[in-house]
């Protein structure tokens, strides 16, 4: 996959994992549903040891309540295209 379109998607999945601040009530079980999805499709965007770490940390950014803001995705796509290939 072209990693601008690996970035549109990141984007659209972090967007995706916002979703629940919309929803009062309803959005921290969505949670529940949506935090081992999230970590399954990091594991399929990033592969290697770097892809599970970020699925775990993206796991559990997911699952607590409040911290969903965080663009996990984005920021993964931002180590692998831009950091880790600075060294």
């Amino acid at each position: 996959m072209n990693k601008y379109k690996k970035l549109a998607l990141g984007i659209l999945l972090d967007a995706i994992g916002c979703v629940s601040f919309i929803i009062p009530g309803i959005g921290e079980f969505s949670d529940i549903i949506w935090a081992p999805i999230s970590a399954w499709l990091m594991t399929k965007l990033y592969k290697g040891k770097s892809g599970k770490v970020a699925a775990v940390i993206n796991f559990v950014e997911e699952a607590l309540p409040g911290v969903d803001l965080v663009p996990s995705f984005t920021l993964m796509w931002l180590y692998t295209y831009v950091l880790a290939r600075k060294k």
